[in-house]
């Protein structure tokens, strides 16, 4: 299978200017380390690595400039985010060339990106996203004198799903030094589901960007193909907004082919839904309406249990922040009351 966009009009064509060389680089997997170790020294297996640093790397180094590099196992646990997720830890040698490799390829493969996609990019955001669909909203709704209907696709098992194959096919469309290639196919490669050759870890910083570059073809397609004005993507959620019902019903048959016959990839028959706005779709933790929108009743169970704990006053301040961008007064007032209880009580409003 191709890794290739058929009907866009997007030239990714062009010679990528990350050589191998750039990212073994001592010079890169210095800085690279640096980077790595914000919030991380105290934990075992950094301050095991750092014991022998120098050695190490020039190490690393020395497996990567001879092709003897060969990417270590991974440690499998799991998480509740709020939903289980299995993530895939790799060793902190490993974990230091990803973020080398990261250095080099995400300023080259960021610009090719649209606008709208908004998940593990600089600049952009969760915040962001959620005000790009406000105001994709007025516009269709025209300030509520019209129907605004939103269709809402979620891709089944997205990181399991991924095939290798065809993400290094689109890889070799921008980067073309063969070490570098080499390299990608080395790391891809290390991780394997239960189908060979199909999937990519939870916990790989590698990863944040090739889910990025495998889903920009599809991207490309919905904006150069379909001329779909009003889209936005977070990883692996995305919507379309549109005044007409049927448009939307036009445009899934056209998604669920493009990502099946192209990405091998498929939407959870559970998570797809075109509903209006006014009566409330659920998108990124949010439920929005024509004029407003609330947290979802899940996120302010967990937010409610967590702040019940005694958190310290970062993880406070983090939660307010995120209540200001919604409808939230009174959870706000009674969140920032609990933890200041000599304040008077103004609290913050939370804003549409």
């Amino acid at each position: 299978m191709g890794g290739g966009i058929r009907g866009g009009k997007l030239d990714i064509n062009c010679c990528g200017s990350c050589k191998f060389q750039d990212i073994i680089s001592i010079d890169n997997l210095l800085q690279s380390w640096n980077e790595f170790l914000k919030g991380k020294r105290q934990r075992e297996d950094i301050q095991l690595f750092s014991e022998d640093l120098l050695d190490s790397i020039v190490g690393l180094h020395h497996d990567l400039i001879s092709n003897n590099y060969r990417h270590g196992l991974y440690h499998e646990f799991r998480i509740n985010d709020p939903k289980p997720r299995v993530i895939h830890k790799p060793t902190v040698r490993d974990r230091l060339l990803h973020h080398a490799i990261y250095r080099q390829l995400y300023p080259i493969f960021d610009p090719t990106f649209i606008s709208d996609s908004y998940s593990c990019r600089k600049g952009k955001g969760t915040h962001k996203a959620l005000n790009r669909f406000r105001n994709f909203a007025r516009r269709v709704g025209q300030n509520n004198s019209r129907t605004c209907w939103v269709l809402q696709c979620d891709i089944r098992q997205f990181f399991a799903s991924i095939d290798q194959q065809t993400l290094l096919a689109i890889c070799a469309r921008k980067i073309t030094d063969p070490d570098t290639l080499w390299l990608l196919q080395e790391i891809i490669g290390s991780f394997q589901t239960t189908r060979s050759g199909v999937g990519l870890p939870l916990g790989n910083l590698t990863s944040q960007l090739m889910v990025n570059i495998y889903l920009n073809e599809f991207d490309q397609f919905v904006k150069h193909t379909l001329k779909s004005k009003r889209y936005i993507r977070y990883a692996d959620d995305f919507v379309f907004l549109s005044d007409n019902r049927q448009v939307l019903e036009g445009l899934l048959l056209v998604i669920k082919t493009f990502l099946s016959d192209q990405l091998n990839l498929s939407l959870h028959p559970n998570k797809v839904h075109i509903r209006t706005l006014a009566s409330g779709v659920d998108f990124l933790g949010w439920v929005h309406f024509s004029d407003h929108r609330v947290l979802r009743t899940k996120t302010k169970r967990r937010l409610l249990f967590v702040l019940s704990n005694d958190p310290p006053p970062e993880t406070v301040a983090s939660y307010l922040g995120l209540l200001k961008h919604g409808n939230t007064y009174n959870l706000h007032l009674r969140l920032d009351q609990s933890h200041h209880p000599n304040r008077s009580g103004t609290g913050i409003k939370g804003r549409f």
